[in-house]
């Protein structure tokens, strides 16, 4: 993927050459990337692209930890309540 495809208005970049950014701004600035990506993009793709260009010499940098985050797989959600644990409770009782 190219890097103009990978952060179309190059916010992860500049995130990079902001001193003093935290991990709040950083945070804030991935959710505007994410938001501004055209459809169809392969994010997770997007993000090793951004990962190798700038993370690389950064490893340290709060953005680095923030897009390495973004590869991580989210938690499957388990499903606490409903129908189904409102029966199994009346039963059980």
């Amino acid at each position: 993927m190219q890097l103009g495809e990978a952060d179309p208005k190059g916010l992860v970049r500049e995130s990079y050459r902001i001193e003093g950014i935290t991990v709040g701004e950083c945070r804030s600035i991935f959710l505007d990337w994410a938001l501004s990506l055209r459809g169809g993009t392969d994010e997770p793709e997007a993000v090793r692209a951004l990962l190798a260009a700038y993370g690389l010499e950064a490893p340290e940098h709060p953005m680095t930890a923030i897009l390495t985050e973004a590869l991580a797989a989210p938690a499957v959600p388990v499903r606490r309540g409903g129908r189904a644990r409102r029966l199994a409770s009346r039963d059980a009782g």
